[in-house]
C-alpha cells in the first residue's frame, strides 16, 4: 500500500471558518503576533495571551471539519495516510483521520510552564492560577515563535517514507515546517494545493490553484 504524506496549513481549515494565522498586516485576530505568540509576550502579559487562546479554543467548538478533511479520511481506504499539520485545531481528528502529527501544538491541550512534557487534555479556558500538579502555571500547548518544534524530527522521518506528497493550504515559507517537503525521496510525486500558489508546476510537482475542498477533490482524481 502506497504511503501518502499530507502537509496541511491554515488554508486547510479556512473553509471551516477558522481564520488564517495572520493577515497581510501581520496581525492575528487584531493582535500583534509578538504579543500573543512568543514566550516574551506571555511573560509580559500572561492574562492577554491566555484570553487570546481561550477565544480560539471556544471558536473550535463552533466549527466543523470541511469536505477536504473528510476526503483525506476517504483516502485511508486506498492508501496509508500520514497527516502533518501546522494547524492547532482538531478538525483532522474530528473528521476521522487516524494518523495526525501536530507540528505547532494543539489548542485542546495545556502544558506546564515548568515541564514542557507535562501535557494535559484541556477543553475549557486556561486561567491565571490554573496550575499543574507541581504548582506551576499552565499555558496553551502551542509552539510559539522562538520555541523548539518538538515534533519536527518525527515529521522528517514520516516524509522520508513518502510515496506521494500532498501539500494543502500552506505557503511552505515558515521554517522549520517549510523544509519538510525536501525530506521526501527525490522525484516523489507532489501535489501543491493553494488558491494563490507561489510556485509553478514542473516534472514531479503538480500545482492545483484552488481551495482545499476543491483542490483535494482534483488531487484524488489524479491519484
Amino acid at each position: 500500500m502506497k504511503h501518502i504524506v499530507v502537509l496541511t496549513g491554515a488554508g486547510m481549515s479556512a473553509e471551516s471558518g477558522i481564520k488564517t494565522f495572520r493577515d497581510a498586516d501581520g496581525l492575528w485576530e487584531g493582535h500583534d503576533v509578538m504579543e500573543v505568540a512568543t514566550p516574551e509576550g506571555f511573560a509580559a502579559n500572561p492574562e492577554l495571551v491566555l484570553d487570546f487562546y481561550n477565544q480560539r479554543r471556544r471558536q473550535l467548538f463552533e466549527v466543523e471539519p470541511n469536505q477536504a478533511h473528510f476526503d483525506l479520511v476517504e483516502l485511508e481506504k486506498r492508501f496509508k495516510v500520514s497527516i502533518i499539520t501546522q494547524n492547532v485545531d482538531d478538525l483532522h481528528e474530528r473528521a476521522g483521520s487516524t494518523n495526525v502529527t501536530h507540528l505547532h501544538g494543539e489548542l485542546l491541550k495545556a502544558r506546564s510552564t515548568f515541564n514542557t512534557e507535562n501535557i494535559l487534555e484541556w477543553k475549557t479556558d486556561i486561567l491565571l492560577g490554573d496550575l499543574c500538579e507541581n504548582g506551576h502555571q499552565l499555558r496553551p500547548h502551542i509552539v510559539w515563535f522562538g520555541e523548539e518544534v518538538p515534533m519536527i524530527e518525527k515529521a522528517m522521518q514520516i516524509c522520508e517514507t513518502a510515496d506521494i506528497l500532498i501539500i494543502i493550504g500552506t505557503s511552505m515559507q515558515v521554517y522549520p515546517a517549510a523544509g519538510l517537503m525536501h525530506y521526501a525521496p527525490q522525484d516523489t510525486p507532489t501535489y501543491f494545493i493553494d488558491p494563490k500558489p507561489n510556485i509553478a508546476s514542473h516534472k514531479h510537482l503538480t500545482v492545483i490553484a484552488d481551495t482545499a475542498t476543491a483542490g483535494v477533490k482534483k488531487a484524488m482524481e489524479l491519484l
